[in-house]
């Protein structure tokens, strides 16, 4: 985030740095308040790019194996822009070549999910999938892992038919 902001910051001098250089040619005839107009455009400008190109760019880093599974796109009042155009400021990527089958059930799958969020630190949580009845639970130390043939819990989410999770089922 520290060099989020120094690249704002340079955003908006390079912006006036261009009003300074079109008042130059223009020999004065363009007004000095288009200077930190300008800074500040450029800066409003900076930031909603970035906005926009963060999730492509975190999904660019991502390693071979980890995909994207759910992504969520938001408005805001205070960016009326978001109402035409919505923002990516978060999204879920599961790795699939870290799947493991339980070796007592292997209706069950071990997979882990990152949870990103913009300016945000990644969380890494571990869910259960259940294949055989297309559910999924966070791992946790109250977790009752059914047995073969056995029905899950209540605490367990289904999955549509559908969901990008049950990749990890083949």
């Amino acid at each position: 985030m520290f060099w989020e902001l120094v690249a704002t910051v340079f955003a908006g001098l390079g912006a006036a740095g261009l009003a300074l250089s079109a008042r130059w040619i223009s020999r004065g005839r363009l007004a000095r308040w288009w200077i930190p107009v300008s800074a500040g455009v450029g800066m409003i400008a900076f930031q909603i790019y970035s906005e926009y190109t963060w999730f492509d760019h975190q999904k660019s880093l991502l390693p071979a194996g980890v995909e994207v599974v759910r992504s969520s796109e938001q408005t805001a009042f205070w960016r009326p822009w978001s109402y035409v155009f919505p923002q990516t400021l978060r999204f879920v990527a599961a790795d699939f070549t870290r799947a493991d089958v339980n070796q007592i059930n292997p209706e069950l799958v071990r997979l882990p999910l990152y949870f990103f969020e913009r300016r945000m630190s990644a969380i890494a949580v571990t869910t259960i999938i259940h294949c055989g009845q297309q559910a999924r639970a966070d791992e946790h130390g109250q977790l009752q892992l059914p047995a073969p043939g056995e029905t899950v819990a209540n605490d367990w989410y289904r999955l549509e038919p559908n969901d990008p999770l049950l990749q990890a089922c083949r």
